[in-house]
């Protein structure tokens, strides 16, 4: 989380972590715990048109985990229907899985999965990043410095698509745990 986060906040967008309760979440490294992170939202109070973006984060251990939680898939299904970005990288692409959306797309994700994109209906390509419309998705951590980039151009698109009114109006993007 913490590159891709990083390319987004220095361009200006505002990131938000969303978890399902208030308190810190965990990140990993692989398998083995790492930094803490304060939680700013609950998924009861991220709403939907506050964000321009989401960015779901990799790893074994927290896909599992938000993969089954329903706020999370109605949180990827609304951004998908309301057409915004969504990034995921790694294991990730299992929340896409079980919340209907990887039928149709064009994915990567970590180089054992492929079976899980195929299996629902996608299409599976082994490269650094993958863009499928507003889709974008990675493989594994050597490949962060390419994802962050393309995080930022997309949301730099959205941005420019959506002016609403002022130079000073920042995105804003969800990362969950």
């Amino acid at each position: 989380m913490v590159c891709p986060r990083a390319a987004l906040e220095s361009v200006d967008a505002t990131t938000k972590i969303i978890s399902s309760k208030h308190g810190k979440v965990e990140g990993f490294n692989h398998d083995v715990g790492a930094d803490q992170f304060d939680v700013d939202l609950s998924f009861d109070e991220a709403y939907l048109q506050d964000f321009d973006a989401v960015l779901l984060l990799g790893g074994r251990l927290n896909a599992q985990q938000i993969r089954s939680i329903p706020e999370m898939q109605r949180m990827v299904q609304g951004m998908q229907q309301d057409d915004k970005p969504i990034s995921i990288i790694c294991h990730a692409t299992w929340l896409l899985v079980s919340a209907g959306l990887a039928n149709g797309r064009t994915l990567t994700n970590w180089p054992t999965l492929p079976d899980d994109i195929l299996n629902a209906g996608g299409n599976w390509v082994d490269q650094e990043v993958v863009v499928d419309r507003k889709l974008i998705s990675s493989r594994k951590p050597d490949d962060i410095p390419a994802f962050s980039r393309k995080i930022v151009e997309t949301l730099a698109q959205r941005v420019k698509e959506s002016v609403r009114g002022t130079q000073n109006e920042q995105a804003e993007v969800g990362a969950s745990s």
